[in-house]
């Protein structure tokens, strides 16, 4: 998402988020901000609280995570902790936001879950 104002654009921040956002009613949804929900959600809400948005944004939460793992290694490279950080948190949780989404979903088949 970005904030133009004054001529000057810059990308809204994870904590200038909306919490009333949902995928399914955003008009231009990008792997980006499905990415920095992902993240603000995982900071407010920990791993529950991402699972539920993980299972509403389907196959983009995929890509988000992959986008979020470059970025990481992007924000060592160039020194940015605090980013570097918060792509990390992420993809360190992937696996049981992933586990908890799938058991919210209640899909099963052929003993595996699908996302």
């Amino acid at each position: 998402m970005l904030l133009a104002k004054a001529g000057k654009v810059r990308l809204v921040r994870r904590d200038e988020l909306s919490e009333d956002w949902h995928p399914k009613n955003a008009t231009r949804l990008t792997v980006w901000e499905v990415m920095q929900r992902l993240i603000h959600s995982l900071d407010k809400k920990g791993e529950t609280g991402t699972a539920h948005l993980l299972r509403q944004a389907g196959e983009r939460g995929e890509v988000a995570r992959d986008l979020a793992y470059r970025l990481y290694a992007v924000c060592e490279r160039k020194g940015w902790a605090q980013e570097a950080l918060a792509y990390n948190s992420l993809v360190v949780s992937w696996s049981e936001v992933g586990r908890l989404a799938r058991r919210e979903s209640g899909d099963v088949v052929q003993g595996t879950f699908l996302l």
